[in-house]
């Protein structure tokens, strides 16, 4: 298992039903790429919440990604985006 103890500080923006099942709509996570981000917000979440994250886009710095190996740098934002209209 890899330490997130020196990875990078990551802003995450958490939109509609992402924030509703998370019960926040902002958190700060360490995490070197979008799968361990992504690993991270499951980690203790409701099986709901796992499914919303399972489906939602992301946006790194404001750029669509759908590549969990994308590397995170410190200061970097995450924006999580559920689908809106029930997709």
């Amino acid at each position: 298992m890899t330490s997130t103890d020196s990875a990078p500080l990551i802003a995450v923006r958490l939109f509609a039903a992402a924030a509703a099942e998370l019960g926040a709509d902002s958190a700060e996570v360490r995490a070197r790429s979008l799968g361990e981000l992504t690993a991270q917000l499951r980690q203790g979440a409701s099986e709901r919440a796992e499914q919303v994250i399972g489906r939602s886009s992301f946006l790194v710095n404001a750029v669509a990604c759908t590549d969990p190996q994308q590397l995170l740098a410190e200061g970097d934002r995450v924006d999580v985006l559920p689908p809106f209209a029930g997709g």
